[in-house]
């Protein structure tokens, strides 16, 4: 359940009306999804967070399908039960199949796992990887 009410269009401050107005015309639909009637609470959170995802899910070096595959990865090992719907949704109306969505969750558990190992075991970064890639200790 929502810690705050979502917000039907009647209920809208002018700020948020106009967000909700780019949000469908961008779209090409009427909806307005959840996630964005529950931050319509705050104006400002939704405008800027609507420009930024905007922004970065744009057409851009990675396709569109890639984006979204990659926002469904985050959303799983972030616990987010509404981002993995919403992303897996965005994610199979651009072509994404059951076993793309499968090979991910593979990827993600494993990643997962082995992040864990490696940080657990504190294992010092090849010099193969190279500097960009090392952390770097701060005096």
């Amino acid at each position: 359940m929502s810690t705050v009410p979502l917000l039907d269009d009647d209920q809208l401050t002018p700020e948020a009306a106009a967000v909700f107005a780019d949000i469908r015309a961008v779209r090409g639909t009427d909806t307005v999804n959840n996630f964005w009637r529950a931050l319509a609470h705050d104006p400002v959170t939704l405008k800027r967070t609507w420009e930024s995802l905007k922004q970065v899910m744009a057409p851009g070096a990675l396709d569109p399908l890639t984006k979204e595959m990659l926002y469904v990865a985050v959303s799983v090992a972030n616990s987010c039960e509404y981002c993995i719907r919403s992303h897996r949704a965005a994610a199979r109306a651009k072509g994404m199949t059951d076993a793309q969505f499968m090979e991910l969750l593979a990827v993600v558990g494993m990643a997962s796992e082995t992040n864990r190992l490696a940080t657990g075991l504190q294992v010092p970064v090849d010099a193969a990887f190279g500097p960009e890639s090392a952390v770097r200790e701060r005096p």
